[in-house]
């Protein structure tokens, strides 16, 4: 799966959401509706959030440098990491904290027309935003799940922005039937629980995020289609033979860092050797253009050490690394 930025579905989910914000702490004025404080609240902290992700965006574009020589991609992965630290602090536990005390202490809404108006108005705005999201989404899914989707892109911001305004979405269906369900009762217990209830799932969605931002930002290889795409290339059939063992990591979402140990043949001499790794390193850029850093290191397949499969104790993080001579 290739990688994208989503800038123009962060840039309509921003715009959206300033707009938003602003309306509902209007009506919450007008209603003292603890579920508009909550979406306003909601609504600030997405558009923080979409700032945030242009900024890793902007930050990830810096040339690498002596101390950081494989540059600055990853800055994309920390900065989703920090949306999904605003979300769950300030708009989940803002929200949780708020429903509680409205539940405690519940008054009448006044001028109930002012954030149904509102609530309306947001739906609207943010189905413009989802759909952005939607459809840039689709150029790169192919035929995966939403759910795989989210789980295996290495670009963050896409993700970020789908379940950011899919939340949104749930969340102002929640607040009309709090707001509602107050206005029909005459109870504002009701705009509590759905004050409530945005809470608890914004809190949801940050832990989602958390978890898969976590999981690029400890560095994840490439995915399987993408391997297979490699092992394709590097293989000549000539003086390359075969792929030992092979390792990537993303060092950003549109750069790949591939290490293999590749097979010759024992009689070639070294120039025959470079040249033959200097033509797949070119193949393996044709075919798989983010990869950016490529170490290929020459040794003779022996079947007997292949048949005594991997040695986990000389892969990185093992107990003990050493030479496993195939």
């Amino acid at each position: 799966m290739s990688a994208s930025g989503g800038t123009k579905a962060i840039v309509a989910a921003l715009g959206a959401n300033l707009a938003i914000a602003a309306s509902k702490f209007v009506a919450f004025a007008f209603s003292g509706s603890s579920s508009m404080l909550a979406e306003g609240v909601h609504s600030l902290a997405d558009s923080g959030n979409q700032f945030l992700l242009l900024i890793g965006g902007k930050k990830a574009q810096r040339e690498a440098t002596p101390q950081h020589p494989f540059g600055y991609g990853r800055e994309r992965f920390i900065y989703a990491f920090l949306v999904s630290i605003v979300l769950f602090s300030i708009g989940g536990m803002f929200a949780i904290y708020e429903g509680c005390e409205k539940i405690s202490h519940p008054h009448e809404l006044e001028n109930w027309y002012w954030p149904v108006g509102v609530l309306v108005f947001a739906v609207i705005a943010e189905g413009f935003s989802f759909r952005t999201a939607i459809k840039e989404s689709n150029e790169l899914r192919g035929r995966l799940s939403w759910a795989q989707f989210i789980r295996r892109a290495k670009a963050p911001e896409l993700p970020v922005v789908l379940l950011e305004d899919f939340g949104a979405l749930i969340g102002l269906v929640l607040a009309l039937l709090g707001v509602g369900l107050a206005v029909f009762t005459g109870d504002g217990v009701w705009d509590g629980i759905g004050t409530l209830c945005i809470g608890v799932l914004l809190v949801l969605i940050a832990l989602v995020l958390a978890a898969e931002t976590k999981s690029l930002l400890l560095g994840e290889a490439a995915g399987l289609d993408v391997i297979r795409k490699i092992e394709e290339a590097t293989v000549d059939g000539d003086t390359v033979t075969g792929v030992i063992h092979m390792r990537t990591l993303h060092l950003g979402p549109e750069e790949l860092l591939i290490a293999a140990k590749i097979a010759v043949q024992h009689d070639d001499t070294a120039a025959e050797v470079a040249n033959a790794i200097n033509a797949a390193e070119a193949r393996i850029r044709a075919a798989v253009p983010i990869a950016r850093v490529i170490y290929l290191e020459p040794d003779i397949y022996s079947e007997t050490e292949a048949a005594k499969g991997p040695d986990r104790e000389a892969t990185p993080g093992g107990p003990t690394p050493h030479a496993t001579g195939h």
